[in-house]
């Protein structure tokens, strides 16, 4: 018998830094969700099957020259739509109506007044609601058989409906924690619009990646490179429960790990887990490489290539000689690590920095991907470790960065300096351990500054290096606050740093918000 089919948006990305969360937001509502590019075709998008379809916000406008435009088959596919900021001016735009650039922009958070309360798009919500706005453009004439349902200051269209054909537009962002009940707008959609159920959990999404893997692999082997993080652990514990002893992994010791990485590591999946563990001592070789470059990008790069060539030679050692059975090499990608990675042309979504497990792969790499995380967000993955077994001290881990202290070390990387902050970095994990703050934030951590400053220790004149404080709390990477630590804590962070930690007489705590700062700091 035939497993029933599981309810599914499909969403088509036009640029937007947020349409991962978009997909979020529907997942949260346990339905499942699927991104596709802007250009995917009526016919792709038909063989899905999906409940409805939702249109991305998007950097362009409609009337640009490089500006993204769907398939208009997808108007005539029968399923509901839900346009978002420019995906509703594409909507207007193709479906009749008109665009124009707007003399006042509205940027930030709003006011939206609902005309009409009887759409089941705003199903048990106010008539008016606090929104979040990031649009140039606006809708001046809606296309026939539209009405408006919804108006902002400067926009008297900002909730536009055909309720015939279950067509929607929203000029604001929902899908956006500045949006306080968009939530509830986008659950209205997938369920009293399309008619969804709540069939999609992180446990179908384990028995699904799993099939979905064991399809893809066939009868070869797979070999992971597995850091200790967070990503790689649990990417490595599903390779392991879909295609057991067909999956091998390796460690590597970069050089540029936190204090005691390698043992934890070995102890959890070596002892616990009894997963195929090869470690490989690579230190040397890589801080060969990065000898003298100072530039984050270049840093990247270099150690998404040499982890390559190391994880190649690796699989020669293992088959000592004889032809290669690896023939996929997996990695613990996420979302964030993908959109922050993909150029425009690819994608219409800006570069911000290219990731090691994205776009620090060289072009002739011997290996196939299997990437089974890489739609999914950091606590859906932490919420898969759980279930798959992982120990907190694993599944609650603080994301690292797959460059390691490579790139919270700015400028040259040598051993003294990792020692510097590999110290420090100990210092602040271990005091928010003690103070039960760890887990309650998303990170935190040491970054060592290309600074030397004057300083006195005892009744000697010291000129020493600085260390900055980083801890942020966020819900998916994708935007982040600085934490308001306690002054007590803090003050222990810097004077265990400042006392212990030979080499260092200055610490600062970094209170910046992503954006406009990254996360990390390179």
């Amino acid at each position: 018998m035939a497993e029933p089919a599981v309810s599914r948006i499909v969403i088509l990305d036009f640029g937007s830094q947020y349409t991962q969360v978009i997909a979020r937001r529907i997942r949260e509502c346990q339905v499942f969700s699927q991104i596709l590019r802007f250009d995917a075709s009526a016919k792709e998008i038909a063989a899905l099957q999906p409940d409805g379809l939702i249109l991305s916000g998007g950097p362009a406008s409609v009337y640009g020259k490089d500006a993204p435009h769907p398939d208009k088959g997808i108007f005539d596919l029968g399923v509901p739509i839900l346009g978002i900021c420019y995906g509703v001016q594409l909507m207007a735009h193709h479906l009749g109506g008109k665009v124009e650039h707007s003399t006042r922009r509205e940027y930030g958070p709003g006011l939206l007044r609902l005309t009409r309360s009887s759409s089941p798009l705003f199903h048990n919500l106010p008539k008016v609601l606090d929104i979040w706005n990031s649009h140039g453009d606006k809708i001046t004439k809606m296309p026939r058989g539209f009405q408006a349902i919804g108006k902002t200051d400067n926009s008297p269209y900002a909730v536009i409906e055909q309720p015939k054909k279950k067509f929607y537009g929203l000029q604001f962002h929902p899908e956006v924690v500045h949006t306080p009940r968009g939530k509830d707008i986008l659950a209205n959609f997938v369920y009293q619009i399309c008619g969804c159920k709540m069939d999609w959990t992180m446990g179908s999404f384990i028995d699904q990646t799993c099939e979905e893997v064991r399809r893809q692999v066939g009868s070869d082997h797979v070999i992971l490179g597995l850091s200790g993080g967070v990503d790689s652990s649990v990417a490595a514990a599903l390779l392991h429960k879909a295609i057991g002893d067909q999956l091998t992994c390796v460690f590597v010791n970069n050089g540029l790990l936190r204090s005691n990485e390698a043992e934890t590591v070995q102890r959890v999946f070596g002892d616990n887990f009894h997963v195929k563990l090869k470690y490989v001592d690579a230190s040397t070789r890589f801080l060969k490489r990065l000898k003298g470059v100072t530039d984050p990008e270049g840093k990247r790069k270099i150690i998404g290539n040499e982890f390559v060539r190391v994880f190649e030679d690796a699989t020669k050692s293992l088959t000592r000689g004889k032809k290669s059975k690896f023939k996929f090499l997996a990695q613990g990608t996420l979302y964030p690590d993908v959109i922050e990675s993909v150029a425009i042309g690819g994608n219409p979504a800006a570069l911000i920095k290219s990731h090691h497990n994205v776009g620090g792969l060289p072009k002739n790499m011997k290996f196939k991907l299997v990437e089974p995380l890489r739609q999914l967000f950091k606590d859906e993955v932490r919420e898969v470790g759980a279930q798959l077994g992982l120990p907190k001290e694993i599944v609650q881990r603080q994301p690292f960065p797959g460059p390691g202290l490579a790139v919270r070390i700015l400028g040259d990387i040598t051993r003294e300096r990792l020692r510097i902050l590999r110290e420090a970095d100990a210092i602040v994990v271990a005091e928010m351990k003690a103070s039960d703050w760890y887990y309650r934030v998303w990170q935190s951590f040491a970054v060592l500054l290309p600074v030397r400053s004057v300083g006195v220790m005892g009744d000697e004149r010291t000129y020493a290096q600085t260390i900055a404080v980083r801890i942020v709390e966020s819900q998916d990477g994708m935007t982040a606050d600085w934490v308001k630590l306690p002054y007590e804590l803090l003050a222990k962070i810097s004077t265990r740093i400042s006392n212990e930690v030979k080499g260092v007489n200055r610490v600062c705590y970094d209170i910046s918000s992503k954006p406009p700062a990254t996360i990390e700091w390179e």
